[in-house]
C-alpha cells in the first residue's frame, strides 16, 4: 500500500499536480511540493487550518471555496472545482481543486484531493468566452445583414436581427430555410455560381445583386462572403448582405447628372476644398485645350493665364478659394494654342447634410462673343459720344463765330444802305472786306478739322522723329533766331514713330511755334523736346520756360477752339485744337502740365498699334 502511495506521489508530480490532506479530526493539513510552488511559498511552509482559504480571491471565489470545504467536512460531500488564487507573491492564477472525502465510522475522518494549475487554460477559456461575446454582440448589432450557410447543402443555420429587416422574414423562418429562396428566379443562378465560387476559395470577395423579400420586392444589395470555418467537420461560409438601394438611387442621380454634364455646352470643374481639381468635364477640356491629366491634381487655370489676364480678378478668385466662397467673375483666359477667349465663370461651395464643406463647383462658359461685341458697343458708344462732342463743339462755332461774322456783315452792309453820303459808303467797304476775310478764315478752319475728323483712316507710315524735328526747325529758323529760343533734343538719331506725315508736321509745327510765342521776357526761352515710351506710345515731350498756364481756372478750355489765354495779338485759338484732333486722328492723344510762369510741358502720344 505504502509503495502504491508513493508512486501515485510521483505520478502526480510528475504531472504537476497537487497533493493536498486534512485530517477532519485533528485539523492537520498537509501540502506536497507541488501545491506549495503553485501558491508560491516557501518549502518549509507549514500550513494550518484555516490559512489555506486567504489564498482564495476575496469575494465570489473565497466564499465558494468555504462553502464547499464546510459541505465535505460536516456533510462528507466531495467536490471538483475551479477557483481565482492570490499567491503569496501577488501572482493571480486559475486552479482546479479536487477533493475526496474518506468516511470513517460514516462520518468524514479524512479529506484527500488534488491542486492543479490551469491558468494558460483557463485563460484561452476567457478570451475565447470574450470572442464569443464580441462576436455575438458584432452579430447581433450589426448593421449588415449576416447569414451562416452550412455549405454541405445551402440550408441558413444561423442570422442576425439585421436579415429580417432586410428581408422581412421571422428569423425562424429564415433558419433552416435553402439560401437561394432569398433569391427570385432571374438572380438564383448568379447567387448560386457567386457561393459556389466562394466554396473552393477561401478569400473575401464582394458582389452586387438582388434579393427578394417577403412581400416580393426586389432589393438591390452587395453581397460579400466572409472565411469558412467548420464545426463537427461540417464547413459553413459567412455572408454578409447589404442594402444598397439609397447608394444606388445616388449613383443612378449621380449618373444623370455626369451624363448632362458631359454632354452640356457650359464647362464644369469640381476641386476639393484646397482648390485641386478633382474632375472636369468634356466642354472644359475642348475649350481650354487642356487633357484630364493635365488637369486632374492641379488648381483649374493654372494654365489659362496670360499677358492680358486680369491680375485683380485672380486675385479675387484667389480669396474667394482661400474663405470657401462662392464667387462670379469674367476673366480673359488663354488656350493651349495661346488664342485668347473670354470665360465667365460662377464658383459655387457645395456643403454636406452637417454643413461640412465638400467641393468647389465650377460651372463656365465662352462668352468672348457677347464681350466682344460689348466692347465694340462700349467703343461704338465712346465714338459716339466723341462725335457728339465735337458736333457740339462745331455747332457752337457755328452758332458763334459764324453767327458773329454775319452779323458784322449785316450792319455795315445796313448801314451803307441807309446812308446817301457816296464816301461814307466807301469809308465802310474796308470793314466788309474784313469781316469777309474773318468769315473765310473760320469757315477754312471749320473745313480743316471736318477733314481730319473724316480722314481716320488714311494709312499710317514709320517715320523718322528726328529728321522731322530738324526739317521743322530749317522751316522755322528766322523765327527762332529772332525769338532767341534755345531748342534741344534727345531724340534718338534711328527712333522711327508711326503717324500720318502731314499730320505729324503740323503737330511738330504747332508746338515749337507756340513755344515761341508764349515765351517769357524775363528770361532765356528754352525748349526741351525728349521721348518715352509708355504702354505701346512713344510719348514726345515739349517742355519750355514760358508763360504757363493756370490749369486750374483754364485746364478744361486749353485744347478748345478760338481759347487764348495770353492776349497775343498773333494768337487764334486754333492750332492746340487741330493738334487734338490731329493726334485723335491718329489713336493718340494730347496732356498737358503746367504752371503759371514758370513753362508748360505738352506731352503728345503717338499711338504704335
Amino acid at each position: 500500500m505504502t509503495n502504491k502511495l508513493e508512486l501515485y506521489f510521483k505520478a502526480a508530480q510528475s504531472a504537476k499536480i497537487g497533493i493536498w490532506k486534512m485530517n477532519v479530526q485533528t485539523d492537520h493539513v498537509f501540502w506536497d511540493a507541488v501545491t506549495k510552488c503553485i501558491l508560491e511559498v516557501p518549502a518549509d511552509f507549514d500550513p494550518v487550518n484555516g490559512n489555506g482559504i486567504n489564498f482564495y480571491t476575496e469575494g465570489e471565489n473565497r466564499d465558494r471555496i468555504k462553502n464547499r470545504i464546510y459541505s465535505a467536512i460536516h456533510e462528507g460531500i466531495s467536490f471538483d472545482d475551479k477557483f481565482q488564487i492570490t499567491t503569496a507573491k501577488n501572482n493571480i492564477k486559475y486552479i482546479e481543486c479536487i477533493c475526496q472525502v474518506e468516511m470513517i465510522d460514516g462520518k468524514p475522518a479524512n479529506l484527500l484531493g488534488t491542486f492543479q494549475d490551469i491558468t494558460n487554460e483557463q485563460n484561452l477559456i476567457n478570451e475565447l468566452q470574450l470572442n464569443v461575446e464580441k462576436f455575438s454582440s458584432i452579430f447581433s448589432s450589426a448593421n449588415d445583414s449576416i447569414f451562416i450557410i452550412d455549405t454541405s447543402n445551402g440550408i441558413i443555420t444561423d442570422c442576425n436581427p439585421r436579415s429580417s429587416v432586410l428581408t422581412g422574414y421571422e428569423v425562424s423562418e429564415l433558419k433552416g430555410s435553402h439560401y437561394t429562396e432569398l433569391f427570385s428566379e432571374e438572380f438564383r443562378k448568379e447567387a448560386h455560381f457567386f457561393l459556389k465560387y466562394n466554396l473552393h476559395r477561401n478569400d473575401y470577395t464582394v458582389d452586387e445583386t438582388f434579393i427578394k423579400t417577403k412581400s416580393g420586392d426586389l432589393i438591390p444589395v452587395e453581397i460579400a462572403s466572409g472565411k469558412k470555418f467548420q464545426v463537427d467537420n461540417i464547413t459553413y461560409l459567412v455572408c454578409f448582405i447589404r442594402d444598397i438601394s439609397e447608394r444606388k438611387i445616388t449613383e443612378n442621380k449621380m449618373t444623370l447628372l455626369s451624363l448632362a454634364a458631359s454632354e452640356t455646352t457650359d464647362t464644369i470643374v469640381i476641386a476639393d476644398k484646397n482648390g485641386i481639381a478633382v474632375w472636369a468635364n468634356q466642354a472644359y477640356l475642348d475649350l481650354t485645350g487642356l487633357t484630364m491629366i493635365e488637369v486632374l491634381g492641379q488648381k483649374p487655370g493654372y494654365l489659362s493665364k496670360g499677358p492680358e489676364t486680369d491680375a485683380t480678378s485672380s486675385s479675387l478668385m484667389r480669396k474667394a478659394i482661400e474663405n470657401q466662397e462662392s464667387i462670379k467673375i469674367t476673366v480673359l483666359n488663354y488656350n493651349q494654342k495661346k488664342e485668347k477667349y473670354w470665360f465667365e465663370l460662377n464658383i459655387t461651395t457645395a456643403f454636406d447634410n452637417h454643413n461640412n464643406f465638400i467641393n468647389f463647383i465650377g460651372v463656365g462658359r465662352n462668352v468672348t462673343s457677347r464681350i466682344e461685341k460689348e466692347l465694340e458697343l462700349k467703343k461704338l458708344l465712346e465714338v459716339t459720344s466723341n462725335q457728339n462732342n465735337k458736333l457740339y463743339n462745331f455747332t457752337h462755332i457755328v452758332s458763334h463765330n459764324i453767327r458773329s461774322h454775319t452779323s458784322n456783315l449785316s450792319m455795315v452792309v445796313d448801314v451803307i444802305e441807309n446812308t446817301d453820303d457816296i464816301q461814307e459808303k466807301l469809308s465802310y467797304f474796308e470793314l466788309f472786306k474784313e469781316g469777309t476775310e474773318k468769315l473765310s478764315e473760320s469757315i477754312e478752319y471749320l473745313n480743316e478739322i471736318i477733314t481730319i475728323q473724316q480722314k481716320t483712316n488714311i494709312e499710317k507710315k514709320e517715320i523718322c522723329l528726328k529728321n522731322e524735328i530738324e526739317k521743322t526747325k530749317k522751316a522755322l529758323r528766322l523765327v527762332i533766331k529772332e525769338s532767341k529760343i534755345i531748342i534741344t533734343d534727345t531724340i534718338p538719331e534711328d527712333l522711327m514713330v508711326t503717324a500720318i506725315p502731314a499730320y505729324l508736321d503740323s503737330i511738330l509745327l504747332n508746338l515749337i511755334t507756340n513755344a515761341i510765342k508764349y515765351k517769357s521776357t524775363q528770361r532765356t526761352a528754352t525748349l526741351e523736346i525728349q521721348h518715352e515710351f509708355i504702354d505701346n506710345y512713344n510719348v514726345i515731350n515739349f517742355k519750355d520756360n514760358g508763360l504757363g498756364l493756370d490749369l486750374e481756372r483754364n485746364g478744361h478750355k486749353i485744347f478748345g477752339m478760338y481759347k487764348t489765354f495770353h492776349g497775343n495779338e498773333d494768337a487764334k485759338g486754333i492750332g492746340l485744337f487741330i493738334t487734338k484732333n490731329q493726334l485723335e486722328a491718329m489713336n493718340g492723344k494730347i496732356e498737358v502740365e503746367s504752371e503759371l510762369d514758370l513753362g508748360s510741358n505738352f506731352k503728345i502720344y503717338l499711338n504704335e498699334k
